[in-house]
């Protein structure tokens, strides 16, 4: 936890001057608040009995004791206005840097982790963590300077009851700490099982019509039902350790206050203490063991928040996406290579083994072969998403990864088959950030086809869309994707199975305005549907990672290999 600790601390520092701002409110708000029951004890001790009252000397208290109340009053609200900002602001600086991480994470992290898990450190964790932290600036300044402040104003009252306020108090602390050390293991667990809530209740929105073709709906209840059992169970475990940290400590709070009104009483007999300062002593020793019921509140609550922290720092500290390129890719004018090119998601499981291929300037490849051949995995290591384990992808003779990523991306067009829907309007969505002017969007969108159903929607190029929006159908979706590659001018054009969400009719339509989109760029294209890769000049047919035909359409049709087999098999009536 200290090293959780620690960097919540980096954080503060940008808040500092707000910290000692916070500070002194805390100093005089308990100052102001002490010294009402000081005062109040010296206006006791100036009525005598009921014939026997110095008015002309409990009025000016009585003022005192108004403005020291106006002054508390004021200066917790101020207090809490300061507090709110620097917790927002702590936490707003770490939600960034936890988006700012996660989005240049390499792709075998975001692969093997939960989506709903990584999308509850962001924000559920870090809104919890606010609370705590906000709970914690708000009561321990204020908890720690009146512990201080009512432990010099008893010893200047009489030693005697200030020692066995000292003395007997410690056993709240002791209290407060066997409990903790419950707690933050309890908490640890809960945040776990929180993000493996999250991470099921995204998967089945995601997933919604799959369930219910499958009719699959009991049985997701089922197994909501037992995630959420788990973390039910977890937060009353977590809430039960944290619940009862302050009843135990204001019992021992409560059996040191009989203690001290008792030794106090005795002391009153014998004329060592007024009644009016026995008065203000038992106010001190009440107001000196509430802090430490604050205390172990803050530390609960603060035991949760670091917790949290500690998830998302997880996050921020998971080493980022290296580039180590130093050169600048400006377009090709050789070829591609791979040499001798070998990879695998999981090290014990091969995939692709010695891959070679040798791809000339301006040339179409097409890639086809069974799920799981290892296609799409040879676009992740053309784009960089993963670097080989052994062999070179070689542009103009020189290994990519002397490219910067920056550079060797943005000389590539991609379109996946998976399409990707901004929450802004069509125009923004085929944009994507790039400089391009509205009539370059409107020819693109007409070279793929996307223009007439673009054309027929509420506001045409302005309509708002999100990557939930259901009025697009998932051929229009791709339409969009498809636009965005005919708006860039990108030597290396990849579309991995970019027709897939195409019926027939329309994938024929836009084949010419792909044929005009491939002139003068390399061009890979990944297919299951061999009519879009006919024209290719090359064919590669991949099979348990390995090349095992290549040649031209009409060229693997005629060896009546694996690839006529595929090719019958799709148009064979």
């Amino acid at each position: 936890m200290f090293k959780t600790i620690k960097k919540t601390a980096v954080y503060l520092k940008k808040s500092r001057l707000l910290v000692v701002l916070s500070f002194i409110f805390a100093l005089l708000s308990v100052i102001s608040a002490l010294l009402v029951p000081y005062l109040a004890g010296l206006a006791v001790d100036y009525i005598i009995d009921e014939n026997d009252v110095d008015f002309a000397s409990i009025f000016p208290l009585a003022l005192e004791i108004l403005i020291s109340a106006a002054v508390y009053f004021i200066t917790l609200y101020l207090m809490q206005i300061v507090n709110n900002r620097i917790a927002y602001k702590v936490t707003s600086s770490i939600r960034r840097d936890a988006f700012f991480s996660l989005v240049r994470l390499p792709s075998s992290f975001i692969d093997t982790h939960k989506t709903g898990d990584l999308v509850s450190r962001i924000t559920s964790d870090i809104d919890i963590a606010s609370d705590g932290l906000l709970l914690g600036f708000s009561q321990l300044f204020t908890a720690i300077i009146t512990v201080l402040g009512t432990l010099v104003l008893l010893f200047s009252i009489n030693w005697a009851l200030a020692l066995a306020v000292v003395i007997l108090t410690p056993l709240s602390l002791f209290v407060a700490s066997f409990i903790a050390k419950r707690t933050h293991r309890t908490f640890q667990t809960q945040a776990e099982e929180r993000g493996n809530l999250t991470d099921y209740v995204e998967q089945s929105l995601n997933n919604a019509e799959e369930i219910k073709s499958y009719n699959h709906e009991e049985v997701s209840l089922e197994e909501m039902k037992e995630i959420n059992n788990r973390y039910a169970d977890a937060s009353m475990k977590a809430t039960f350790f944290s619940s009862i940290t302050n009843p135990a400590t204001r019992f021992v709070n409560n059996v040191v206050y009989a203690i001290v009104a008792l030794l106090g009483a005795v002391l009153a007999i014998r004329g060592n203490i007024t009644v009016g300062l026995l008065s203000v002593c038992l106010s001190y020793a009440t107001q000196y063991t509430k802090p430490f019921n604050d205390i172990s509140q803050v530390i609960t609550e603060l035991e949760n928040a670091f917790v949290c922290f500690a998830h998302v720092f997880e996050l921020i500290d998971e080493k980022k996406d290296s580039d180590d390129g130093t050169e600048h890719l400006d377009g090709i004018s050789d070829g591609i290579r791979f040499d001798n090119l070998s990879f695998s998601y999981d090290k014990s499981r091969k995939l692709l083994e010695d891959i070679n291929i040798d791809i000339k300037k301006g040339s179409t490849v097409a890639i086809v072969g069974p799920t799981g051949s290892g296609k799409t995995t040879i676009i992740n290591l053309l784009m960089r998403f993963y670097d080989p384990d052994k062999g070179r992808i070689l542009i103009d003779g020189k290994d990519i990864s002397s490219f910067t990523k920056k550079s060797l991306r943005d000389n590539i067009a991609l379109v996946l088959q998976d399409t990707f829907i901004l929450k802004a309007s069509v125009k923004d969505n085929i944009l994507m950030g790039r400089k391009y002017s509205d009539e370059d969007v409107f020819s693109a969108a007409k070279k793929s086809q996307a223009d007439s159903f673009i054309s027929r929607l509420s506001s045409s190029y302005d309509t708002m869309l999100s990557n939930e929006d259901t009025s697009l159908s998932e051929g229009e979706r791709q339409m969009i994707a498809i636009t965005r590659v005919m708006l860039s001018d990108a030597p290396i054009l990849i579309l991995d199975e970019a027709t897939s969400s195409i019926d027939t009719r329309t994938e024929k339509i836009i084949q010419t305005s792909f044929d005009r989109l491939k002139e003068g760029r390399t061009s890979f294209i990944v297919a299951h549907r061999l009519s879009t890769i006919v024209n290719a000049d090359l064919v590669l047919v991949l099979k348990d990672g390995n090349i095992i035909e290549s040649g031209s359409h009409k060229e693997l049709l005629e060896k009546k290999g694996f690839y006529s087999d595929l090719y019958e098999s799709q148009y064979k009536n």
